[in-house]
């Protein structure tokens, strides 16, 4: 929390010099930005540095299966409405990639952290945070992940008791389940597209009964709370019933939804709706995604989506038929080596689109696409599909590693 106005020993400089030093020997040899092996070694050489350098800030956790970049980059932007904002802005979201960030920011009063969802009550315990905005849980990377029911549980045992004020979305009965053993929580509505995890009750076992946007387990009576924040439309409803309109330049209702929660943090720094909504007005984009770039004389909007959740709320914000779609899977290890999730998406939604598929994985996506009966080419290269694509703007739809293959070739 704000208060000393020094908390960093000798020993937790040295850390800082030396974190910075290595992530600048990996930048000049072209490994990336060097956040993570910087927080690394800092941690090697202070393993207490994290609390240390969070001491002078108050704090939020953002953390989610899906839209925590996002939301992470939305809430650092209301908040600047109040005074200097540190954030892992690039989406380094375990210990050691947060470590770097909050080293590189000495006169920050907020930190605006996103944390990789096994990884949040370690966080919490380390930054002793003032909010924990919890978006959603869902299937992924299921060669490393939990099974969702246990990072719920996960969730619900670190935050027990927590001191901080918990934002958390009421739609989503895992995250409710997670939220629950906290003694704060200010609920939003802000829907549940993706529902395939969530039919079963995480506190009993039973068939979770969802009539309309409600839910309820009729064997043990665990339910949707009432929100007190709400998304209606193109407009976020307030505690005290006023709606606040949202102008965003990033696309589709998850966004909006991203941009409720974001509100209902910012209030609980002190910074009102209006002024909240008005500022994330500003992000166009994010670590690239939703990013529209020129590509061999084409329009290529690049959108990411790493699950099920994820890549049915992109099929909701694509341009209608017949826009062509790039689609790109990889499997590496920040992917998840695993591609059984693409079994669980529904790939009529492209149907009418001409569609080209590309990435390490590729034939796995096109068995999966021919099993839907879509119509598809199978391409080498980006460039390739790009030159097989009719005209009009071309979205690609892309995995992690595999957008960052395309940032890369694009030169975004």
């Amino acid at each position: 929390m704000a208060g000393n106005s020094d908390p960093l020993t000798p020993r937790a400089k040295l850390a800082v010099t030396a974190g910075k030093a290595a992530a600048a020997v990996s930048r000049a040899a072209g490994r990336g930005s060097g956040s993570v092996i910087g927080g690394r070694v800092a941690l090697k050489l202070d393993p207490d540095l994290l609390g240390r350098l969070a001491q002078n800030l108050d704090c939020v956790l953002v953390s989610a299966t899906n839209g925590k970049t996002t939301t992470t980059r939305l809430i650092a932007e209301a908040l600047r409405a109040a005074g200097p904002v540190v954030s892992n802005a690039l989406g380094a979201n375990m210990p050691a990639g947060i470590t770097a960030a909050l080293a590189g920011a000495s006169d920050a009063r907020y930190g605006v952290i996103e944390v990789d969802e096994k990884y949040l009550a370690r966080v919490a315990r380390d930054t002793d945070p003032k909010c924990i905005a919890l978006l959603n849980l869902s299937r992924d990377q299921l060669d490393r992940a939990a099974e969702t029911r246990m990072l719920a549980e996960n969730w619900r045992e670190g935050l027990a008791g927590s001191k901080a004020v918990i934002v958390a979305n009421c739609d989503d009965p895992l995250v409710v389940w997670a939220a629950s053993s906290s003694p704060n929580v200010v609920w939003v509505a802000a829907g549940q597209m993706w529902k395939d995890d969530a039919w079963s009750c995480p506190s009993c076992g039973g068939v979770l009964q969802r009539p309309g946007d409600d839910w309820y387990c009729n064997e043990c009576g665990f339910r949707r709370p009432t929100p007190s924040w709400a998304l209606s439309g193109d407009h976020v409803l307030d505690p005290h019933g006023s709606a606040w309109p949202i102008h965003l330049q990033l696309p589709g209702r998850a966004n909006k939804a991203n941009a409720a929660t974001s509100a209902a943090v910012a209030a609980v720094f002190g910074v009102p709706p209006q002024v909240a909504l008005e500022r994330m007005y500003q992000v166009q984009a994010v670590a690239g995604r939703y990013d529209v770039v020129q590509f061999q004389g084409r329009d290529l909007r690049l959108l990411l989506a790493k699950n099920p959740a994820g890549w049915l709320e992109t099929f909701s914000l694509i341009d209608p038929p017949p826009a062509p779609v790039i689609l790109s899977v990889n499997a590496r290890a920040a992917d998840g080596t695993d591609t059984s999730w693409l079994w669980d998406v529904d790939y009529t939604r492209l149907s009418g689109h001409p569609i080209c598929v590309i990435g390490d994985r590729r034939l796995d996506l096109a068995v999966r696409l021919e099993v839907a009966n879509q119509q598809f080419q199978v391409c080498e290269t980006l460039d390739q599909a790009v030159q097989l694509c009719p005209p009009g703007r071309i979205e690609v739809i892309a995995n992690y590693t595999a957008f960052q293959d395309l940032r890369r070739r694009v030169g975004n």
